[in-house]
């Protein structure tokens, strides 16, 4: 990689587990937490694709919100109002991974930030819940331009607002497809490959591929 400057991280599926929400699922549907948590997560992606495509944007609360009912619906399973509230409000409490805060504490002499598809309230209630808060200079929301990753006017905020090339920006994600689209707008990249799968065949290749976020600190704090 190139001398990298500061590191930009997407937040859901990278620093946040977005499974960490089969717990609160288990709870109003035994048995079925894994299989819910699989399908709202994939829904919520692709209504963001979709919306993109569309030109229909909804911020990512409520997309989550109707990627749940989906899900729910779709595995014929029932919530009122007042249960599906409590499920969605999991996205404020999702745990980090267990080695960021370590990742973090090691790198933290660096310009940190988070890029993502998640509102700004979102965003600032999971980072400071988790006490990550004091480690970020900025949390860029797409809510500013109205559209979702992979856009490459989303990975274009990291420079406008950080002040450094593209080049000099290690963004890092957790999903191929963000990381494919980061590649394409030329900021240097970090694949975070926790599943052990291959990459998507989009005409680039991440800079490194990790397989968890302490490999990562490895790298940039040998």
């Amino acid at each position: 990689m190139v001398r990298v400057q500061t590191v930009v991280f997407d937040a859901y599926g990278t620093l946040f587990d977005v499974h960490s929400v089969v717990e609160k699922l288990d709870h109003f549907f035994p048995g079925k937490g894994q299989e819910v948590s699989d399908v709202w997560r994939q829904k919520q992606l692709e209504y963001t694709w979709l919306r993109s495509l569309m030109g229909r944007y909804k911020n990512f609360w409520y997309v989550t919100d109707d990627a749940l009912v989906y899900a729910l619906k779709s595995l014929g399973l029932h919530a009122d109002a007042a249960t599906r509230r409590m499920v969605l409000s999991e996205y404020v409490y999702l745990k980090p991974f267990p080695e960021v805060p370590s990742l973090l504490n090691r790198i933290q002499g660096m310009p940190l930030a988070i890029l993502s598809n998640g509102t700004p309230q979102m965003l600032h209630s999971v980072v400071n819940h988790a006490g990550l808060g004091h480690y970020f200079s900025a949390i860029l929301s797409v809510d500013v331009i109205r559209i979702y990753k992979p856009y490459m006017g989303v990975y274009q905020l990291a420079p406008a607002n950080l002040g450094f090339r593209r080049e000099e920006i290690l963004y890092v994600s957790g999903n191929a497809w963000d990381a494919a689209g980061a590649k394409t707008y030329g900021l240097t990249v970090c694949w975070v490959n926790r599943t052990n799968t291959v990459f998507d065949e989009l005409d680039v290749r991440p800079d490194l591929i990790v397989r968890d976020l302490s490999q990562l600190a490895d790298v940039l704090r040998p």
